[in-house]
């Protein structure tokens, strides 16, 4: 069985990092000028302030994908990539100061609230202490555009660069633990247009809808072209909101879809274009090891075409000893934190390590999913 990347527990109550609810009693925000649908696309051309913090919920969760028929070539190594992957020096490394830290977070309201917990210092340390992700998985369209606002001033006026997750498509886990996401592509659209009103003038990253191009098997010809028609408008209202948003597609990870047909569906929903992307991400909530996500990445780069700049960005935050080979993907034993997230990999392409999922949140099996479990944090971390 196919399994999302992203389980949440309660839609509107549950998912990310953070996923701002309603913080400012649920006023109407503006509205960006309208962009209208974008057509089904079978291929597009290259073209070469103080805020109020959002309420803190769970984070989505990471299945196992199917493993892919042509799985990827190893890259080459370099001393950064010397030895097994579930020994890389960067997993206490200090998190790159260029990235976004949020002051609010499940882990450290945990770490607020367990001053004496003999797994205090550690889980601070090696989890709380780092950048992560801030996800948007509730269907708000009144609240949106001021929650990420919320966010990215925030980065703003600390000079750092946020990462910010949109996950509401219609269909979206295709109907499993993930369920939920907009009720019509229609009001998808709309709400984009709210997101895209928050995302300010300064740097930040946007991981647009994991699963929502590498799960898309699930839908009809039809409605998979429609999904990938509203992920390339997307992209372009993202982009054309805040020209500094670098905005990145979904491509699965290496142990799913062969490169080429990833890199089929990506272009179809806009990736290869610079109006729309700025590249693909990987490993979201999963486990692969960062060493195949660089091979995988390069080589659907390479399928795809479009700019020379289009670069890839790898989530790293549990895949410290690479994918469990049981194929296990709820909570898996002898996990480690991954490489510590920063804008400066040393690797062609590599655009970040990032930490997508929240190391620590549970996928269901150690605890209630998409909740901070500090026992799971703390085999993670030590």
């Amino acid at each position: 069985m196919v399994a999302a990347a992203s389980v949440v527990v309660a839609v509107g109550t549950a998912t990310g990092m953070l996923s701002a609810l309603g913080d400012d009693g649920g006023g109407v925000d503006e509205a960006r000028p309208q962009v209208t649908r974008s057509p089904r696309l079978q291929s597009l051309p290259v073209v070469p302030s103080a805020s109020a913090t959002p309420s803190v919920s769970a984070s989505p969760s990471a299945p196992a994908k199917r493993t892919s028929p042509d799985p990827a070539p190893k890259p080459e190594k370099t001393s950064g990539e010397s030895g097994r992957a579930g020994q890389e020096e960067s997993r206490t490394a200090p998190a790159s100061t260029r990235l976004y830290r949020h002051p609010r977070s499940q882990v450290l309201d945990w770490v607020r609230a367990h001053p004496d917990d003999p797994r205090r210092d550690v889980i601070e340390s090696r989890i709380a202490g780092h950048p992560a992700a801030v996800w948007f998985a509730d269907y708000s369209p009144g609240t949106i555009a001021s929650r990420v606002r919320a966010v990215t001033s925030g980065g703003a006026e600390a000079g750092r660069v946020p990462v910010v997750v949109p996950y509401a498509v219609p269909d979206r886990d295709c109907g499993g633990h993930s369920q939920g996401g907009a009720p019509d592509l229609d009001a998808y659209d709309a709400w984009i247009d709210r997101f895209a009103a928050g995302l300010g003038s300064g740097d930040v990253i946007v991981v647009l809808e994991p699963d929502s191009v590498a799960q898309a098997e699930c839908l009809s010809a039809g409605e998979r072209a429609d999904r990938f028609a509203s992920l390339a408008r997307a992209g372009r209202v993202l982009k054309d909101a805040n020209p500094k948003a670098r905005v990145y597609f979904d491509a699965g990870h290496s142990g799913w879809h062969a490169p080429a047909k990833q890199a089929g569906w990506l272009k179809q929903a806009g990736a290869a274009s610079a109006d729309s992307s700025d590249g693909i991400f990987s490993n979201v909530s999963n486990f692969h090891a960062t060493a195949d996500e660089v091979a995988y990445d390069r080589a659907v780069l390479d399928a795809l075409g479009g700019p020379a700049s289009l670069g890839a960005v790898i989530d790293t935050s549990r895949n410290g000893n690479g994918a469990p080979t049981d194929g296990e993907w709820c909570d898996p034993a002898g996990r480690k934190l991954g490489r510590a997230p920063t804008l400066s990999t040393g690797m062609g392409r590599v655009d970040a390590y990032l930490w997508v999922k929240l190391p620590g949140e549970s996928d269901g099996c150690r605890g209630t999913p998409g909740t901070f479990t500090p026992s799971y944090a703390y085999d993670l971390a030590r």
